[in-house]
């Protein structure tokens, strides 16, 4: 029997089977309850060279997000238009999902996407936890090149060394961006107003 959480979220639980389901059973998009401390766990388990592992393991979930979300969408044919606003979408589900705040620009030769309150700021005093910035790093380049949006990605802030946030940039290598669609940055105003609506 399904029991809602939120109606507005539409986040069920089947209390049989104890699992979390975003949206309608039969979309089959089960939640899986993660804590950071189990997923630098699993990266001592993988070892020290563990950072190629985590951003495929990342990139894996970020491309399973837009198969449930679009299951037989081809991306290859949609403007840049469309993809940005699904882009900011699928950011807007994530944060709905426990992922922090998520702040996406787009410029003329790469996109901006800011992290405030990730997974990472909860862990701070383990060293470990930077291992959560590349599970980030990784489900972000999962969602562009799922969307058929060439990039190359990288964290250019940190919180865990000082930064105000995780910022990740990841710049076109075949993309030309229309003047229309972009984006002005931040201001401290519109940032703080952003946090205090989460």
């Amino acid at each position: 029997m399904f029991k809602r959480l939120k109606k507005e979220l539409q986040i069920n639980i089947e209390e049989k089977e104890g699992q979390l389901f975003l949206g309608e059973k039969n979309k089959d998009m089960r939640l899986v309850m993660l804590r950071p401390n189990e997923i630098m766990e699993f990266c001592e388990f993988a070892g020290t060279n563990a950072d190629d592992i985590l951003i495929w393991a990342g990139k894996t979930l970020g491309k399973l997000f837009m198969e449930k979300f679009f299951p037989t969408k081809d991306w290859n044919t949609e403007l840049m238009a469309t993809k940005k606003e699904v882009v900011f979408g699928t950011l807007e589900v994530m944060m709905l999902m426990g992922y922090g705040g998520l702040a996406c620009m787009f410029k003329k030769d790469h996109v901006i996407i800011n992290a405030y309150e990730s997974l990472a700021v909860q862990e701070k005093e383990n060293v470990m936890a930077k291992n959560l910035c590349l599970l980030y790093l990784g489900i972000f380049n999962g969602i562009f090149e799922k969307l058929s949006i060439d990039v190359d990605g990288k964290e250019v802030e940190c919180v865990l060394t000082g930064g105000k946030i995780c910022s990740f940039k990841f710049d076109f290598l075949t993309e030309k961006i229309e003047d229309r669609l972009l984006d002005k940055d931040l201001s401290d105003a519109e940032v703080k107003d952003f946090l205090s609506s989460l």
